[in-house]
């Protein structure tokens, strides 16, 4: 682990995309290398500081995840110790300070272009349709629920996919056959809400509750692939158990020391963002590392990434 922080990456590889946190970047005709910077955003704005240990945290959770769901669920990703990465692309040696534990290697897809969306407790964007309306991406609710319920059975919720700055679009279920078709529509729910209920239930004994998360998915040779980040603090609310009480919202084992500081300006939650301070910076970072060690039962700097497919 190293204390270093990469704020965007530069790599002698030709870069397909910049994202609010990644950079992908093509190795091969079949192949990409996804870096996880340190960068943050909030309220959809990227900001000026990066986060120690971020996306390290970020690429190594999903590995964790994804080595539980190895052989069960089919996933895009190759490798992500960075020995067995130069091992296959030996070029990306000269670079390895830059990207190691921070970068997956995974076959290329083309991304299926709804989100699928999970709820487990009512909550964010949920709540706040929900309160004003009843309903979620204009579909009823059971009426009564207080912020952060429960929700039994959990509540798959598409939504259409944001370009950079924008937000993502909840949708219903219906519309999402529209663009998808019935079958498609179906496995991507049908798989989305397995996954979440392991995740779910894995939380559950390190007393967090998983209360929301998205997955993305993605084709390659006609095989429908879980891909990107899986289960990490940035694609879900992680809620410490210890604290959860209904009809207010929730602590999360995520940004939100930078949240409730921008709570506290005078900012339009436009760019140009404010600079972060560094005791938000380093309040920011320890929960992300709290929330693997919490997870994994491992410290970040002790964890060592698992092997995969052929690399085994």
């Amino acid at each position: 682990m190293s204390d270093s922080t990469v704020h965007q990456s530069d790599l002698d590889l030709k870069l397909l995309h910049r994202g609010k946190v990644r950079d992908v970047y093509e190795v091969d005709a079949d192949t990409l290398l996804m870096v996880a910077s340190d960068r943050v955003s909030a309220f959809d704005v990227v900001l000026p500081q990066p986060i120690p240990h971020k996306g390290e945290v970020l690429t190594l959770v999903t590995a964790w995840w994804l080595e539980q769901l190895d052989g069960d669920i089919a996933h895009h990703l190759i490798a992500v110790d960075p020995d067995r990465i130069i091992a296959r692309y030996p070029h990306l040696a000269a670079s390895r300070n830059v990207w190691a534990r921070r970068a997956m290697l995974v076959h290329r897809t083309e991304p299926v272009l709804v989100e699928c969306v999970v709820r487990g407790y009512i909550s964010g964007s949920a709540w706040k349709e929900y309160r004003q309306n009843g309903t979620l991406a204009g579909e009823a609710l059971p009426t009564g629920l207080q912020e952060s319920q429960r929700l039994d059975p959990a509540i798959f919720s598409p939504a259409t996919k944001a370009q950079q700055g924008e937000h993502d679009e909840n949708i219903t279920y219906g519309q999402m056959i529209e663009i998808l078709g019935p079958e498609l529509s179906g496995r991507l729910r049908d798989l989305s809400l397995r996954i979440y209920g392991h995740g779910r239930d894995v939380a559950e004994k390190s007393d967090i509750i998983l209360a929301d998360t998205k997955f993305e998915f993605g084709h390659k040779d006609g095989r429908l692939l879980l891909i990107d980040e899986v289960l990490t603090p940035d694609s879900s609310r992680f809620w410490p158990k210890e604290s959860y009480g209904i009809g207010r919202g929730q602590p999360s084992l995520d940004k939100q020391p930078i949240r409730d500081w921008l709570e506290t300006l005078d900012w339009d939650k436009s760019p140009p963002p404010p600079d972060l301070p560094g005791d938000v910076v380093q309040a920011a970072s320890d929960r992300y590392k709290e929330v693997f060690k919490r997870l994994t039962g491992i410290d970040l700097a002790a964890y060592v990434p698992p092997l995969f497919g052929d690399d085994r």
